[in-house]
């Protein structure tokens, strides 16, 4: 048995502690602030759960994802994912492939044309034939990182450090690693697996990372997103919309948008939406200043008045998070000397959470790997 530094409690570093102790296996979990901070990736309760990509691999991967959330659901006793399902449209979609795929994987799925889906769901003004698949749904995030946690220290095997602030990773002379803290406070063990999300930026020239290694990690880019909540039009009393709400990918040439219930980050009473990658570029997480700019306000207003005529387009909530993106949008697990990053990344990995958990645990135990695309220097292998 060996003990397992995890660094970040968001949803991949709870996912890998969660699939480690599992195993057997000792994991010590070091948090800069609190597992699903609002300063990170992993806050609240609304994220996408989707099967949808132009790409089978993504595809392929949420299917096997889908099966660990359930056995997660059921061995917690815990609603983790609640099913909405998803509309897809817009002329940069791609429908046809996107059903192409689904029909090759057995996705359950319709395709439906502007008026018939108009008709299904009036609260959406649609430009283009719409995909509807009924298992898509809303992760509660910020729960289901406290489930991981939980059922990872059930076990007697992991343990969670918070306010623990890592700024140096070092190989020992006698094998494993030294991981410090900004205190002076010290954690040993033989294998790290660091899950920093909106920090790896920063950390990686403290990771003891071989050069060659570095040097073959993709441009990791910052964005601090903005998302507004708008109250449903047509809604009871508690704010509730009157006729259920999917989910939703609108991509045109110009803009592309995603939306979902808001969930319990705002009272369930609004659509939580947002323009992917639309916020600003910063350094790392250190730089977030939590900020809306009127500009996106402005616009995302407009969108509404045009395109969700089922939502009063006034917000009544906002809010920022980070996305960490390589310029492929793939993500970043491998691992070199015994030290293993995740960086499930591109504003896309929540829903994967669970498998994750198990690609890292896989890589630092020596039990399985990972795609061939998400691995460091794929290019020359």
């Amino acid at each position: 048995m060996s003990h397992h530094i995890v660094i970040g409690a968001g949803l991949a570093g709870a996912a890998a502690a969660y699939s480690l102790s599992a195993r057997g296996e000792d994991v010590t979990m070091l948090e800069r602030h609190t597992p699903a901070n609002d300063r990170g990736s992993s806050h609240g309760s609304a994220r996408i759960f989707r099967y949808a990509y132009p790409d089978r691999l993504y595809t392929e991967l949420v299917v096997r994802a889908r099966g660990l959330w359930d056995g997660l659901e059921a061995e917690s006793g815990t609603e983790l994912i609640t099913r909405t399902g998803a509309v897809d449209f817009g002329d940069a979609r791609h429908t046809s492939l996107l059903a192409e795929i689904f029909e090759e994987v057995g996705v359950e799925h319709e395709v439906l044309d502007p008026a018939r889906a108009a008709e299904r769901w009036p609260q959406f003004v649609f430009d283009t034939e719409v995909l509807w698949h009924p298992d898509a749904g809303v992760i509660d995030a910020e729960t289901t990182v406290n489930v991981m946690l939980d059922r990872a220290e059930s076990t007697g095997h992991a343990r969670v450090l918070t306010d623990w602030t890592v700024t140096e990773v070092a190989r020992r002379s006698a094998g494993g690693f030294r991981v410090a803290s900004a205190t002076g406070a010290v954690v040993e063990g033989d294998r790290v697996i660091v899950a920093a999300g909106g920090w790896l930026p920063d950390l990686l020239g403290d990771l003891g990372l071989p050069e060659g290694f570095l040097g073959a990690l993709p441009r990791f880019e910052v964005r601090q997103e903005q998302a507004f909540h708008m109250p449903y039009r047509d809604a009871d009393e508690d704010g509730r919309p009157s006729a259920p709400w999917p989910t939703f990918i609108h991509k045109s040439d110009d803009m592309f948008t995603y939306g979902l219930p808001g969930g319990r980050d705002a009272g369930f009473a609004g659509q939580k939406f947002a323009q992917f990658n639309g916020g600003k570029v910063i350094g790392s997480a250190l730089d977030q200043d939590g900020q809306i700019t009127e500009e996106m306000r402005t616009r995302m207003i407009d969108y509404a008045k045009r395109n969700l005529p089922g939502l009063i387009p006034e917000p009544y909530a906002e809010t920022t998070c980070l996305f960490t993106n390589t310029t492929d949008e793939d993500f970043v697990i491998d691992e070199v000397d015994g030290l293993v990053i995740v960086s499930a990344c591109s504003g896309h990995g929540a829903k994967f959470a669970p498998l994750l958990g198990e690609f890292a645990a896989d890589l630092a135990t020596g039990a399985g790997g990972v795609p061939e695309r998400f691995r460091v220097g794929r290019s020359s292998r």
